[in-house]
């Protein structure tokens, strides 16, 4: 039986290098900064895949979810942070 998950999660070479680029520390994989990074990879490559796969109607759902947990985290961010610390990490990640 083959795996439900995209191939951003099933290659973590990938994944490896954006928590290796936003991680605050050597151990940090869970930090708001790392999870957004995470987050728009994910959204890129699914953005990606219904350009091509129109009628996808479970996976649109899926990102539609995925941006808004991104959203989420950006506002505890936003909130927590200073501004140009956000303002830079939101262009780290490609969402000026």
């Amino acid at each position: 039986m083959s795996s439900k998950k995209s191939r951003f999660n099933k290659d973590k070479a990938d994944k490896q290098k954006v928590i290796a680029k936003f991680a605050g520390h050597e151990k940090d994989t869970g930090s708001p900064s790392v999870q957004i990074a995470l987050l728009t990879e994910r959204i890129k490559y699914l953005t990606n895949h219904l350009k091509t796969h129109k009628k996808d109607k479970h996976s649109r759902r899926g990102l539609l979810k995925l941006v808004g947990e991104r959203r989420k985290l950006i506002n505890y961010i936003q909130r927590s942070e200073e501004k140009a610390t956000v303002s830079k990490l939101l262009k780290q990640v490609g969402l000026d």
